[in-house]
C-alpha cells in the first residue's frame, strides 16, 4: 500500500510542479514529459530508501 502512495503523489506532485514551473516561465505543459520524470523521481525515491537503514545502529 505505501507503494501505490508513493506512487500517486509523486506522480501527483511532480506534474503540479512542472505545470506551475511551465506557467513560470512561459513555456507549455506536457502531461507526458511530466509522468516521464515523475516515474525517474519515484525509482530514486524507491532506491535511496532501500540503501538507508531501517533500524538505528548499535552507536546510537
Amino acid at each position: 500500500m505505501r507503494y501505490l502512495v508513493t506512487i500517486f503523489w509523486t506522480l501527483l506532485l511532480v506534474n503540479m510542479l512542472m505545470y506551475v514551473a511551465g506557467s513560470m516561465i512561459g513555456s507549455s505543459y506536457d502531461f507526458g514529459t511530466a509522468t516521464t520524470l515523475g516515474v525517474i523521481a519515484v525509482i530514486l525515491i524507491f532506491i535511496v530508501s532501500a540503501l538507508i537503514p531501517a533500524q538505528p545502529t548499535e552507536e546510537q
